[in-house]
């Protein structure tokens, strides 16, 4: 591990980063297309896609654990593995039964995922140089992840365009893509990076899994005794909750005003990556953002308006207005990511930080399980519209629990000043990069 650089730790951190991102690309735009091909529909589309959430819950804290007792390099392994295994799976699955099985390998590889690679790359670049700044690349890596979905959400685009090759519909041939790409990536896994660390063995591994519930209990007694986190991390359930109408239900609705699975997959493609693309510059209005209303302030609005933008979604006859819609409701995504984070790592410090974080993060899971059974029922006896006005309803309704978060920033500034505050966030309050919020997106 010596031998490599800062730079070298950086730059295969970066190439991994994005051969793990690029098939997920590829799966945008027909995950869900091609599962009602197979036969399902949205009821039981949206009762399989609650396997994964229901697993990355049960997992996502403890599988922490299993990477730092055993070594991020077979933890990679092992996810990468599963990850190749349901995509396979998934180019075959014609089963409610084994569609499940998919989504459940899923929930497994993105727990097991989240973490070791990061963890990795810092271990790594501080092993070549006590003193490097690894915060850069982290950063790199955001941009990174935009880049490999966006490219591959837009080669799973032209592939569909291109039409059946043989017996293999249209809309499997990104599923093989991306398979093969798993299979690169994981042989690029093994060659690129070697363990930092050894493993801890058996007894920290048994610590690890008995220490997480405790952890957990902690991190939730902190909500208890907070009002303002309380409400934050409520957010994040009815913010997983509407996250199923643009994940889920546009490739739909989509399909619907241009009359086609194949030529909305086709469409979606190119629009995926550009959603990625909008969704970064989003964030890049965080800072100005704070500069006007303020951090609780601007959260609280954009909740109200990325429930417009699915309105517009589920109401607009046409497939540029649906398009332009979509878009702005991920230019609202990516704006939205690190206001709420910022206001919820200024509510936690101490050894906690991460299990709230973490806990946060989990909240979103059963809200889109509930939203991914509830929408899609309600979308397969009414409406695809009717689920996606009632998924807006429910995102914009999150808005009043920002108002602690304002009340308690404004106390913070009575205090400091002497005088009342002036409700505005401050520009130079540090704000962290955007968060790829759930995994939620990019299914199997």
């Amino acid at each position: 591990m010596s031998a490599l650089s800062v730079r070298q730790v950086r730059h295969r951190y970066l190439v991994l980063h994005g051969l793990r991102w690029l098939p997920t690309g590829l799966m945008v735009p027909v995950m869900i297309l091609l599962m009602q091909e197979r036969g399902l529909s949205l009821s039981q589309i949206g009762l399989v896609s609650v396997a994964q959430g229901l697993v990355v819950l049960a997992l996502e804290l403890p599988t922490g654990g299993f990477a730092d007792a055993l070594g991020r390099r077979p933890v990679l392994v092992v996810a990468w593995v599963l990850n190749l295994a349901s995509l396979l799976l998934f180019s075959v699955a014609d089963t409610f039964a084994l569609f499940f099985l998919v989504w459940a390998l899923q929930g497994v590889f993105r727990a097991l995922d989240s973490g070791p690679l990061e963890s990795w790359y810092v271990d790594a670049t501080l092993a070549a140089d006590p003193d490097a700044k690894y915060e850069a690349g982290l950063g790199y890596a955001g941009t990174v992840i935009g880049v490999a979905i966006g490219a591959g959400a837009l080669i799973s685009g032209g592939l569909v365009a291109l039409g059946p090759v043989g017996p293999v519909s249209a809309l499997t041939v990104p599923v093989l893509v991306a398979a093969a790409l798993q299979a690169v990536a994981l042989v690029a896994l093994v060659v690129l990076l070697p363990e930092v660390r050894g493993s801890a063995g058996r007894g920290t591994l048994r610590a690890s899994i008995v220490e997480a519930p405790r952890m957990v209990g902690q991190a939730v007694g902190l909500l208890r005794r907070s009002r303002v986190l309380l409400a934050l991390v409520a957010v994040e359930l009815f913010w997983g909750f509407g996250m199923v109408t643009f994940e889920s239900l546009l490739p739909v609705r989509l399909s619907e005003v241009v009359n086609g699975a194949e030529r909305a997959a086709a469409l979606l493609g190119p629009a995926s990556s550009a959603a990625w693309l909008a969704q970064a510059a989003g964030a890049a209005l965080t800072p100005l953002l704070l500069r006007g209303l303020g951090a609780a302030p601007s959260a609280a609005l954009l909740r109200v308006v990325q429930g417009v933008t699915v309105v517009g979604m589920g109401l607009f006859a046409g497939p540029v207005g649906v398009l332009i819609a979509y878009l702005a409701c991920y230019t609202v995504h990516g704006a939205s990511n690190p206001l709420h984070m910022g206001l919820l790592h200024r509510q936690v410090d101490g050894p906690y930080r991460t299990s709230v974080i973490s806990l946060n993060s989990m909240m979103g899971q059963p809200g889109f399980a509930i939203g991914a059974v509830g929408l899609t029922a309600l979308a397969d006896r009414s409406s695809v519209t009717t689920a996606m006005l009632v998924g807006a309803v429910v995102l914009a309704v999150a808005a009043p629990l920002y108002l602690p978060a304002w009340l308690a920033d404004r106390r913070k500034k009575e205090a400091d000043t002497g005088k009342p505050g002036e409700g505005t966030g401050d520009p130079a309050d540090s704000i962290p990069a955007v968060v790829d919020r759930a995994g939620l997106a990019g299914g199997a």
